[in-house]
């Protein structure tokens, strides 16, 4: 099972979280108590290794910006936060992650308009777009709605209750960020048990690199 920790803002962190196992970091650039500055982002990821996923979090941001930002730090991958549009998702140059924040049935279809690979499964919307800590029910989630995605699972996850939802969603990855703060800074106890159980949670081998395809 891959893991994304997300809303890294230090070094000392990132390098711990992927030293534990981590694939992916994940970096706010929108509104939240988690943003981190281009320069500081930049700094921290011209110290990771090549292969770890480097994710930019945006939320209504421009093209124009969100490619500047992306090129400026080093990103791999951009993760859209907002109310972008499928078109305005695929007229980026950099691989696309986008969030849904699963409320409703009608949210859920929206996962079908998106052509990109990446799909990133959220709770309902809090005081920011991301990293509210809130989940949604899993089992309103089925293979039909998630064809052809690498489903990346977030939303109220933590250490006690990841290996329930992977067995549930069955996801490519699972994200977490306020799941394993302490007063809302990153706990490197929590990140590691995290991850821990994440990897060792008993969905098959195969699985865990599951694209979905349409029954």
């Amino acid at each position: 099972m891959k893991v994304k920790i997300c809303g890294i803002t230090d070094l000392t962190t990132a390098i711990a979280a992927i030293d534990y196992g981590a694939n992916a970091l994940g970096f706010v650039f929108a509104e939240s108590k988690r943003k981190i500055s281009v320069m500081k982002a930049k700094d921290i990821i011209s110290h990771l290794p090549k292969e770890i996923l480097k994710v930019g979090v945006f939320v209504n941001e421009s093209k124009e910006k969100i490619e500047e930002i992306a090129s400026t730090v080093g990103l791999t991958h951009v993760q859209l936060h907002g109310d972008e549009s499928p078109s305005f998702s695929e007229s980026l140059s950099y691989p696309v992650i986008k969030a849904i924040s699963i409320h409703d049935e009608q949210s859920i279809k929206a996962i079908e308009h998106y052509s990109c690979e990446f799909v990133l499964l959220d709770g309902p919307k809090g005081t920011y777009r991301g990293g509210n800590g809130l989940s949604f029910d899993w089992k309103s989630i089925s293979a039909k709605h998630l064809a052809g995605k690498k489903v990346i699972l977030a939303g109220g996850l933590h250490g006690e209750n990841v290996e329930e939802a992977i067995k549930l969603i069955k996801p490519y990855m699972v994200d977490v960020s306020s799941g394993v703060e302490t007063e809302g800074k990153k706990d490197l106890s929590k990140i590691q048990t995290f991850i821990n159980k994440a990897k060792g949670s008993h969905t098959g081998g195969a699985r865990n690199e599951i694209i979905y395809t349409a029954e």
